[in-house]
Parts: structure tokens; sequence; C-alpha cells
């Protein structure tokens, strides 16, 4: 059997509604943009002719022109994980007021893949760009913003006062975390942690350590830290796997860098035939929408991931003095942390 395809149809432009309607393009262009400048009855002519052709205006052409890009790029480290999703929503919501459509990507945590999407953001003539950078990536950001391009850093500190920032003390979330776990009479905890280049692993680290110090504990006998090379449920059930085998060294409770790798863990327990509190208690970053869903309803440190990403676009459209916004986390226990 052979099919014949339809011929692709031109999409009409400006100058074929002025053919259709019997008017000049400058004509058109005042309907379109100054509906006021126009009779009444060109102006129905005009529109006639626009649904006639599907007419759609060109954006970009125009925009262009203007010397104006209503587009604005996001990067972040990964878009499957439920605390990036809810800041880019945070993002839209706010670019929604003033117009401006979204470009978002994920990075994937490789710098390689984020050096593509900046180039082409910066390419597109982008409004601005709100980054969550990977490995090593500052130095490009600082160099796109000393070249004129806005940049607001997202989920990360500002080394520069000129580039805005949000973030979240990300130390003072894991001390939080952890200070919870030694309450509940944990003597040796697991911290399953990124890699150093990643920001808010080293922050979170260094929250865990300065918690288990305040404590009076050494981290050398009390903490048993696992370092994962992605941030995701598989790279987290591979580590509590291998914890788990080893026979734990001692360990009783589990600080997460963030749900996504709490969500592995918790399915290395069950695989096990274990589970949380009673065999492991279990503590997350994040605070996802999963979090209090799951069977064991998770513990948590919770950010305020929609407000992170308003904030951050409202940073880039506003035209006052570049912000540094710090929010600050907040534990919130459930069972996954409950005393055995």
């Amino acid at each position: 059997m052979t099919t014949t395809s339809r011929p692709i149809q031109r999409r009409a432009g400006i100058a074929d509604v002025a053919q259709l309607a019997g008017v000049s393009v400058g004509t058109v262009s005042n309907v379109l943009n100054r509906p006021d400048r126009v009779a009444e009855n060109t102006r129905a002519k005009v529109q006639k002719a626009i649904d006639e052709l599907s007419f759609v205006r060109n954006a970009s052409a125009r925009q262009l022109r203007e010397g104006t890009i209503h587009t604005v790029g996001a990067i972040v480290l990964d878009i499957t994980n439920p605390f990036f999703t809810e800041t880019a929503r945070g993002i839209e919501d706010r670019l929604d007021q003033d117009e401006y459509t979204l470009m978002l990507g994920s990075s994937d945590e490789d710098p390689n893949r984020e050096s593509r999407l900046l180039r082409l953001f910066e390419e597109h003539g982008v409004r601005g760009m709100l980054v969550t950078p990977s490995r090593g990536s500052l130095e490009s950001l600082i160099r796109i913003h000393e070249r004129g391009t806005e940049v607001v850093l997202l989920d990360h500190t500002s080394p520069l006062t000129t580039m805005a920032s949000v973030s979240v003390d990300d130390v003072r979330g894991a001390a939080l975390a952890t200070t919870h776990l030694l309450d509940q009479g944990h003597e040796r905890i697991a911290f399953l942690n990124g890699p150093v280049s990643i920001r808010q692993c080293v922050d979170r680290r260094d929250g865990v350590i300065r918690a288990l110090v305040e404590a009076g504990k050494d981290p050398a006998d009390s903490l048993v830290e696992i370092t994962l090379e992605s941030l995701n449920a598989d790279h987290g059930s591979r580590a509590m796997g291998g914890l788990l085998d080893e026979g734990r060294s001692g360990v009783t409770a589990t600080f997460c860098v963030n749900d996504f790798t709490a969500l592995g863990a918790l399915r290395a327990l069950r695989e096990r035939g274990m589970q949380a509190p009673r065999d492991m208690a279990m503590v997350g970053y994040d605070d996802v929408n999963f979090a209090p869903e799951l069977a064991t309803p998770l513990t948590s440190v919770r950010q305020p991931t929609h407000e992170m990403g308003w904030r951050a676009a409202d940073l880039l459209l506003s035209s006052a003095e570049p912000g540094h916004v710090v929010y600050q986390p907040e534990l919130v226990v459930r069972a996954s942390s409950a005393p055995g």
C-alpha cells in the first residue's frame, strides 16, 4: 500500500494578510499592535483575512526588531528530581506574570551538557539565565554575566555581588537532620552524599560534621560517609545495599543528601525484608511531594522549592540591585525516623 503525503503549507505572513484584505502591511501591523489607530471597518477586513489565512504572528521576529526577547533560560541538575520540577514551576509562575517564556534544560550534572545549553541560550539572546551550576561551571557563568547576559544562580550562593542568587542554608539543614538522629539515640550514622564538585553536597557534609562535633562526637567514629556518583534513586539503592551487605558497621540511621537518594535507600531496605525505622532510621533532604506519601512517610529537610523558583525569576526580571536570598530550611519529622 502506498500513501501520499500532504504538502506542507507555507505559513501565512503579514504580507499575505495585507494582500487579501486589500490594505498595506503597515495597516496590518497597526491592527495587530495599535488597533486604536485603525478605522473599525478596516480592522474588520484585516481580522477577516487573518481568520481565513489562519495567520499567527511571529513573536520572535517582532521581538528581534524591537530588541526585546521575552524568553528566559533555566538549567537545573536533573529535571526528573521533583525538587527541580517544583522549582521550575515557581519560575514559570513568575515569568507568566510578565508574559515571558521559559526554555528549560537539565544538565544531568554533566559540565559538557551544561556548556552546550548555556551556549544555546546565549545564541538565542535570552533575557537572562537561571542556573543551578554543575561541576566547575561558575567561571563560564561569570563570563556570560560579564558579556551582558543577566545570570541568577539557583540553589547556589553567588561569588559576585553583581550576580544575584537564591539558596538555602544547607549547612544548617544538614545539622538539623543529624541532630534529630542523635536525639533519637543513634550513635553511628551513615551519610549518603554526592561528589564534592556539587556545592550542596559540600555544605550538607559540613552541617553533618558540625552537628556531630557540637554533640561531642568524633566524626571518625560516629559517621560512615558514602559518596554517590549521581544523586538519584538507583545510586541511593546501590549505596544502601552495599552498606547492608557489609554488615552495616554498627549503623542504625542514614541521612541522605536528597529525597531521591533516600527513595532508593528505602528500596534497598525493602528488597532485603527490612524497613524504616525498625531496621534503619531514614532522613532525606528537600521534602519533595512524594515524601509524605510513601508507605513509611519520609522525614526530610524542607526547602521552599516553589518560592525559590519564583524569587529567582523575580530577581532576574527586577530592575533593582542584584539580590542574594538565603532561605532557612525546616526539619519535617515523619515515621521514617521515629525511635525504634
